[in-house]
């Protein structure tokens, strides 16, 4: 029996559903038997993905929802009732040097990747405390672990989600509530949003596939696997910032994690706008 929560019939909502690696997430989890849920704040990405799961015989409901808005995401949560997964997924990345990145680019970088995991988890946990199951994962990133170049805003926003999910684990565990929660550091995935990344050892440091990285979160979801980091190699960065300073920086020089964003060029169809249906 599953140490985690199972799919097979559970609620699965998935934010940032509508593209990426939220949308191979609800497809997956569709395809094991779980009622998606998928909030997106485009309209047309988010029936697109509803269309897919209809497609293939699978249980879906659609909401346009900004996750940076707090009575949005109330009303939305009202609407869908109890779920037994939150997949805090949705983010977004400006890729620039910190002097090239404006105002606004900083603000929705922290809305979308911080604030929107204290609007959403607390819509839905007091339900999962209720029932005394239930798990909230959290997608961090390889740069919640350890600084990277022309990514300020992002390795920020990516730390405070790192922090969210280990505070709420630990509170979570005091109170012996029974919910389970999972924190996932994946290096960069071919998702369309990190368009123009590449790694000087690809064999180390692949760029991920969507669907396996989508695989490998909703296995661990099920087996009540905690901290799940990808690919293994990146688990030695945040341990080799116990190094001296100029070792650490030499690693990172060899390694060329400082250089991926050298030629990026932006995230592909990031579309917003318009209301979309319920299913």
């Amino acid at each position: 029996m599953a140490r985690g929560t199972a799919l097979a019939g559970a609620r699965v909502l998935v934010t940032g559903g509508g593209s990426g690696l939220g949308r191979r997430t609800a497809l997956l989890a569709a395809e094991r038997g779980a009622h998606v849920v998928v909030w997106d704040v485009s309209a047309a990405r988010g029936d697109a993905v509803r269309d897919e799961v209809l497609a293939t015989g699978g249980s879906v409901e659609v909401h346009r929802v900004d996750v940076t808005d707090a009575d949005a995401v109330r009303t939305a949560a009202d609407r869908v009732g109890d779920v037994d997964v939150v997949v805090n997924n949705a983010g977004v990345v400006s890729g620039r040097r910190l002097l090239d990145t404006t105002d606004d680019a900083v603000e929705r970088t922290m809305a979308v990747n911080v604030l929107a995991l204290y609007w959403v988890t607390r819509a839905f946990l007091p339900g999962m405390v209720r029932r005394r199951r239930g798990t909230v994962v959290t997608v961090s990133s390889a740069a919640g672990l350890v600084g990277v170049a022309r990514q300020t805003d992002y390795a920020a926003s990516k730390w405070a989600a790192a922090g969210f999910a280990e505070s709420l684990r630990a509170e979570m565990r005091a109170e012996r509530t029974g919910v389970r929660t999972l924190v996932v550091h994946p290096y960069y995935i071919d998702t369309g949003m990190f368009d123009g990344v590449r790694t000087r050892f690809p064999r180390l440091l692949p760029i991920l596939a969507e669907a396996d990285v989508a695989t490998a979160v909703l296995d661990a979801v099920e087996s009540g696997r905690e901290r799940l980091v990808l690919p293994p190699l990146v688990r030695v960065l945040p341990v080799a910032r116990a190094l001296p300073v100029p070792v650490f920086d030499r690693l990172m020089d060899v390694l060329g994690v400082n250089r991926t964003m050298d030629h990026f060029t932006g995230r592909r169809d990031d579309v917003v706008g318009g209301p979309t249906t319920s299913v």
